[in-house]
């Protein structure tokens, strides 16, 4: 139910919605909830290492922007068919060393990515708020 109130690839502050709802109603459609809690997160390269180990991205994962498009793009998509997607970024950094240019430029791949399983009529849906 609950997503069905949210647009199916699109990319949002969490606002009210909690994160143990979303990954319910995830699981109840039968998407896959990738979720990241980047509160430890001071920097660009710390956020794309904690998200590569939430998001069990594989060894050979470049650690830069490009590279993380790719995984959460191309990769899946060669993997076969896909249910859809519901993705938390918790708590991304708020400060000096992760600015906001760094945190539009993050959140521009996920935009990416949204288009990108759009194109395929396959449901993206990332969520995220800020420490």
């Amino acid at each position: 139910m609950l997503l069905q109130t949210v647009r199916p690839n699109i990319v949002q502050a969490i606002r009210a919605y909690r994160v143990d709802d979303l990954m319910r109603a995830a699981e109840g459609v039968g998407q896959h909830f990738l979720y990241a809690n980047l509160a430890a997160a001071q920097t660009k390269q710390d956020v794309l290492d904690r998200i590569a180990e939430s998001f069990l991205f594989p060894a050979h994962f470049g650690k830069n922007l490009d590279a993380l498009y790719d995984c959460m793009t191309d990769l899946v998509h060669k993997a076969g068919a896909q249910p859809g997607f519901v993705v938390v970024l918790e708590q991304l950094p708020d400060n000096p060393r992760f600015d906001r240019e760094a945190r539009e430029q993050l959140l521009d791949v996920f935009r990416d990515a949204a288009d990108f399983w759009g194109e395929r009529r396959i449901p993206f849906r990332c969520f995220y708020s800020f420490q």
